[in-house]
This record gives C-alpha cells, sequence and structure tokens, in this order.
C-alpha cells in the first residue's frame, strides 16, 4: 500500500528584491503523522501576507527565517482531519500559524491556534481576512495601540491592502474622519467606496506631506502605518499633540532590508508627545474576544466589507504573493486549497 503523501511550497533560495518564481518549488513530501496530543489539519485557506517576506531572509525577524528547503510559513485555516487531541476533534476549523502545505501537523500550543466558528452563509475565507487575522489585526492596531476614538482623525496608508481597507471602515464605524492612501487612481476610488472622508494617491502627489496637510489641517490623532520608509517620514510633522501611532507593517522595505530608509523627522516624538508602538496581534489575547464579537456585528450589520482577491490551488500560493509583493492586489490575498 503507499503511503500518503502531501503537496508542499518550499524555498529554494533566497529572494533578491521582489520574490520570483524560481525561489519557490512545488514538492511532494510523506504525509506527517501526529504524534501524542497532535493533530493533523488540512489546509482549506491559505493565507499571503506582507510579513512572509521578512520569513524568507536569513536575519532575524520576531519568527525564525524558513530554512533552505523547508515549507513556506504562514498563517492558514484548515480542518481537523485526524486527530490525538480531545479538545481537537476530528471536522474542527481553526486558525493557526502554519506551513504552506496541504497536510500538516500541529499542537494545541501552535502560534495563533484557535476555532474557527463559520456561519451559515458566510464564505470560509472571510474567516482569515476581516472576520479573522486581518480584522483583528486592525482592530488590536486601531483601538488597542492607537485608542481611536469617535471624532478622531485617523490616517492609513495601504488603505487599500488587506489589513488597511478593514482598519477604514472600523474607524469609519466607530465614528473617526479618515484618511486613506492607496497607490494609484483605482485604489484611491477603492479606499473612498470603503467610506474613507478622503482618499489620497501618493503616486499622483508630488509632496505627499503637503496632500496629508491639505486633508486635515489640524493634524492626525491615530496614524495606522503599514508602510514605513518616507510615508512615516512625511507623516511624523503632521501628528497632533499626544498622537499615537500603530505600526502594524513597514512594506516599503521588505523587499529592500539591506538599505532601509534613514528616518529624520523622528525629533517629532518629542516634539508633539507622540505614542510610536510596533505591535503582533497575538501579543494581546486578552481583547482579542471583543474583536472578534466588533467584526462579526459589523459585518452582520453590512459595515464590514471584506475585500479580498482569492485563487484555487496550493500550487498557485508563489505566485499569489509575488503579486502581493509587487503591489498589484487590492484587499486580502488568499488561496483555496
Amino acid at each position: 500500500m503507499t503511503a500518503p503523501v502531501t503537496r508542499q511550497i518550499t524555498l529554494v533560495r533566497r529572494p533578491t528584491g521582489i520574490p520570483v518564481p524560481e525561489d519557490f518549488a512545488l514538492v511532494e513530501v510523506p504525509r506527517p503523522v501526529p504524534g501524542p496530543g497532535e493533530i493533523l489539519v488540512r489546509m482549506r485557506v491559505g493565507s499571503c501576507d506582507p510579513a512572509i517576506r521578512g520569513f524568507l531572509d536569513d536575519r532575524p525577524s520576531y519568527l525564525p527565517p524558513v530554512a533552505l528547503g523547508a515549507p513556506i510559513n504562514g498563517m492558514s485555516l484548515g480542518e481537523v482531519v485526524e486527530s490525538n487531541n480531545a479538545d481537537w476533534p476530528v471536522g474542527t476549523l481553526l486558525r493557526t500559524f502554519a506551513v504552506w502545505s496541504e497536510y500538516y501537523v500541529v499542537g494545541a500550543d501552535a502560534l495563533g491556534i484557535e476555532r474557527v466558528e463559520q456561519a451559515p452563509g458566510v464564505p470560509l475565507q472571510h474567516y482569515m481576512g476581516a472576520l479573522g487575522p486581518v480584522g483583528l489585526t486592525a482592530w488590536v492596531g486601531l483601538f488597542e495601540i492607537g485608542k481611536a476614538k469617535a471624532g478622531d482623525t485617523v490616517l492609513v496608508s495601504a488603505a487599500a491592502g488587506a489589513t488597511g481597507s478593514t482598519v477604514v471602515q472600523l474607524a469609519k464605524a466607530a465614528g473617526c474622519r479618515v484618511i486613506g492612501m492607496a497607490g494609484g487612481a483605482a485604489k484611491a476610488q477603492i479606499v473612498r467606496d470603503l467610506g474613507a472622508d478622503v482618499a489620497i494617491d501618493y503616486r499622483a502627489e508630488p509632496d505627499l506631506s503637503a496632500a496629508i496637510h491639505k486633508a486635515a489641517p489640524d493634524g492626525i490623532d491615530v496614524y495606522f502605518d503599514n508602510v514605513g520608509g518616507e510615508t512615516l517620514d512625511a507623516v511624523l510633522p503632521l501628528m497632533r499633540l499626544h498622537g499615537r501611532i500603530a505600526v502594524c507593517g513597514m512594506i516599503a522595505q521588505y523587499n529592500d532590508a539591506d538599505n532601509p530608509h534613514g528616518n529624520r523627522n523622528l525629533w517629532q516624538l518629542v516634539v508633539n508627545r507622540l505614542t510610536m508602538r510596533g505591535f503582533i496581534t497575538y501579543d494581546h489575547p486578552e481583547v482579542l474576544g471583543e474583536a472578534q464579537a466588533m467584526l462579526d456585528r459589523l459585518f452582520a450589520e453590512g459595515k464590514l466589507k471584506p475585500l479580498e482577491n482569492v485563487r484555487d490551488g496550493l500550487e498557485k500560493l508563489p505566485q499569489a504573493f509575488i503579486e502581493l509583493m509587487s503591489g498589484k492586489t487590492t484587499g486580502k490575498t488568499l488561496v483555496l486549497i
């Protein structure tokens, strides 16, 4: 009898700049077997996230780098198909940090592991987007780190992306005035359609600082930063006294980590007594229940519209990731397996 196998996406070489297809390989390996207390999961939805780019470089990050020849790490939504843990019975849907593999084994202590309760009629992929890690990240950054409240002016970079598009909607639902930045006229229109009071096409602005100041002449209370680099430099002098900056990501330097932008305006942290803090969503487990409840409620009320681009098949994960890192996508990039 032939032993069962699984397909994986592995790292063949470390990317230089934007990843290319030759950096990845689709391989077939023996299907893993769960040990005591472990569970075997079949991936149902794979997630492409900018943070994965940092794991592909051989340098320290908040998680270890992917080894050459090893499967790519990333968030996954899957279904338990074999279980040695009574708390995770067969048929359970879950999210966790795993690998790009049709089948994988995890323990109950896996990073970010949590059950998924799929509501009737709600597409499963939403639970990897605005109703899942994307929405939780947006909520934690906006409310737990940024302390956004009704009446605040909130600026969001990469506002047509997965997290940014969700932040725009959450901030509007909370009664904030929202300014979203995106690259290109089409993406700026998407940001407007999501409810932003002002959408700035940064590619069409010769002076980004002037454009932001025009949109917020009285300053910014909360900046949700997905970009870093020159954009962060432009925003810092425009923050209001005691403003808050939630640093979610710095996609401007992910493809060129050896040459990071040197910020020149950090003195503004002192001038305006700003709070600037990076965060990882799952460092805040005490608020995730509240966050999930708000996401589910707003979705049910039609006030949260998941923005996604979806592909089919494990083999599509590398190309989907490449397009994400090339700035060609809008919303959350997902692959159905």
